[in-house]
């Protein structure tokens, strides 16, 4: 058995209690981020600044315990490494330079300006050092498809159709931005793991928008791409797929994408996960983030489910998607001595 929860579960091992971390659990709703994310000003700054973004990554882990830390950054920096202007405006969220056609996807480097990037391995680095032994280390990427789908409407949109249409009207155009970002996010998770990663997660916040030939097409083949040439350089890379929004579609994911794991959303159908899904595959989710903002018997009631949907097979307990600002932190601890309070084989 791997000392480690999180890894021993990533192994294919049942873990009781089951490993437990958040997305999104360095934010808002902990007043220490408050207080580091004012003094920092910028929240780019916030993300290039070590001394900063090490503080934040640990944050959570030592007000909570939690089995993994994950870096504190963001998936848009691969386009700020590939040339593109980003920035976030307070409240509203990214802003980018658009990349709305083949012309402009070609005026995008090639590959990652490294000196951009360099303080998020530091960061790594930095937090690997102050851990306990038995918390992991994970580190993460933006899908391609997610990724694309800010650079070409230059933010987020309700449905991203602006990148749907560039996919419809040029589709040998959409796919050279799509596998340029095969290619540095590729770049990028090596160096994450060779600066002291143990663990990835890729995101494919906007995988729910797309029908199944799309998904087929935008989410399946560049993540199994993805994954298979971080694998060429760290064989033993252990990956975790999140495609959120996946539905009927997630049977084709796992099948087709060799993650050691997949996160579910909250509105998986678990009578399709039992069916479609191999028992001994690594499962991460799915708690409704907005049941951990109601708190009280909801809670309770939620994490029970939770918990007995995935007795019995390798699980790591987590959101379906990323933890809510105004979350109680009275509900967090709520539910973490409720899934630790947990024995049950």
């Amino acid at each position: 058995m791997i000392a480690k929860p999180l890894l021993n579960v990533l192994a294919g091992n049942v873990h009781y209690p089951p490993p437990v971390w958040l997305m999104r659990q360095a934010g808002r709703y902990l007043p220490e981020y408050r207080r580091i994310r004012e003094r920092a000003g910028d929240f780019l700054k916030l993300c290039l600044t070590p001394e900063l973004a090490t503080e934040v990554t640990l944050q959570p882990v030592r007000r909570f315990g939690f089995d993994a830390a994950i870096l504190f950054a963001d998936i848009l920096l691969v386009p700020l490494a590939l040339g593109v202007p980003v920035s976030f405006v307070e409240g509203e969220g990214p802003r980018l330079r658009p990349v709305q056609n083949r012309a402009a996807v070609r005026t995008l480097r090639r590959e990652l300006d490294e000196t951009v990037l360099a303080p998020v391995y530091e960061t790594i680095k930095n937090v690997g050092k102050r851990l306990h032994p038995e918390t992991t280390l994970l580190g993460f990427c933006g899908a391609p498809w997610t990724v694309a789908t800010y650079m070409v409407a230059g933010r987020g949109s309700s449905a991203q159709e602006p990148a749907r249409l560039f996919a419809y009207r040029d589709a040998e155009g959409f796919e050279e931005l799509v596998q340029l970002l095969v290619e540095t996010s590729a770049s990028y998770l090596i160096y994450q793991l060779q600066a002291g990663a143990e663990a990835v997660q890729i995101f494919d916040t906007w995988a729910g928008v797309l029908g199944p030939h799309e998904f087929r097409r935008w989410c399946i083949e560049p993540t199994r791409r993805l994954v298979n040439k971080v694998r060429q350089s760290v064989p033993d890379a252990r990956i975790i797929g999140f495609p959120r929004g996946a539905g009927t579609n997630l049977s084709q994911y796992v099948t087709n994408v060799p993650v050691d794991a997949v996160g579910l959303d909250w509105a998986i159908d678990m009578d399709l996960v039992r069916e479609k899904i191999r028992s001994g595959l690594p499962l991460q989710g799915k708690l409704d983030p907005l049941v951990l903002l109601a708190g009280g018997e909801a809670l309770d009631h939620a994490v029970d489910a939770n918990l007995a949907d995935f007795a019995g097979r390798p699980f790591i307990f987590n959101l379906g998607h990323g933890i809510l600002p105004d979350t109680p932190i009275a509900h967090v601890e709520r539910m973490l001595a409720r899934i630790r309070a947990s024995n049950a084989g």
